[in-house]
């Protein structure tokens, strides 16, 4: 088999499955019961044998096949040899990375002395976001996603803006309860989400007005995002 269809082979193995291939099938369910297995060893505090060989195995996995997606990079991107260089920047590509490099401070145990690297091993994390290759379900939302970017963009800057704008009263109508801006900011986010900590709180007349007026608007702000991802969802599910 010439080596041109060969790399495509394993291009169409490792995307998603289409109907009727059974060893992308296949290839999907592998990934997606070996990233679970991966990320059973992070709800424990200790380690042992068995979570040690999960984490080679898992590693040794996700290392061969980020070497498959970066060899067939121009034909998912299209660009001809720019592909090769620009998939690694690619949001999955990131992601792929992110789950690796944890591994690597066990290989080299001195690398351990930097404290720096010592943060990679929080990445291991980012192995779950890698099923976002595999589930259908996710391909769906995330579909839904691109197409309703543009009001789910104008949701997000009203947000925003009703956040910096509610920060900007709070702190000029009750400066003693907020010692910075920061905490002004952190009370108008947790207002707009209907949370209510209660760890920090107006103790004034014209601050609880304000944030009762505050809980109103963020209610229906909160509100937006989830019938625009419904519709969407809705129009995905027709098509």
């Amino acid at each position: 088999m010439p080596k041109r269809q060969i790399r495509k082979r394993i291009f169409e193995i490792i995307e998603v499955a289409n109907e009727g291939d059974k060893a992308s099938k296949v290839y999907d369910l592998c990934m997606m019961c070996l990233i679970i297995a991966s990320l059973v060893p992070l709800a424990f505090k200790g380690t042992n044998g068995i979570f040690s060989a999960i984490n080679a195995v898992a590693t040794a996995c996700f290392i061969l096949d980020y070497v498959m997606r970066l060899a067939t990079a121009d034909l998912k991107l299209k660009h001809g040899a720019a592909s090769f260089v620009l998939y690694p920047f690619t949001p999955l590509a990131i992601v792929d990375l992110l789950a690796i490099l944890p591994e690597f401070t066990s290989l080299f145990p001195g690398l351990r002395l930097i404290k720096l690297f010592r943060l990679f091993r929080t990445f291991r994390v980012f192995r779950s976001f890698k099923m976002l290759r595999y589930a259908r379900s996710v391909q769906i939302i995330a579909s839904v996603m691109k197409s309703q970017k543009a009001p789910l963009l104008a949701v997000c800057s009203l947000a925003v803006g009703y956040v910096l704008i509610s920060a900007l009263i709070i702190f000029n109508v009750e400066p003693d309860t907020f010692s910075n801006f920061f905490e002004a900011i952190y009370w108008a986010t947790v207002s707009l989400t209907t949370m209510g900590y209660g760890d920090i709180y107006p103790v004034t007349t014209a601050g609880r007005i304000v944030t009762m007026v505050s809980s109103f608007v963020g209610i229906a702000i909160v509100a937006l995002p989830a019938g625009i991802i419904t519709a969407g969802y809705m129009d995905q599910i027709k098509k």
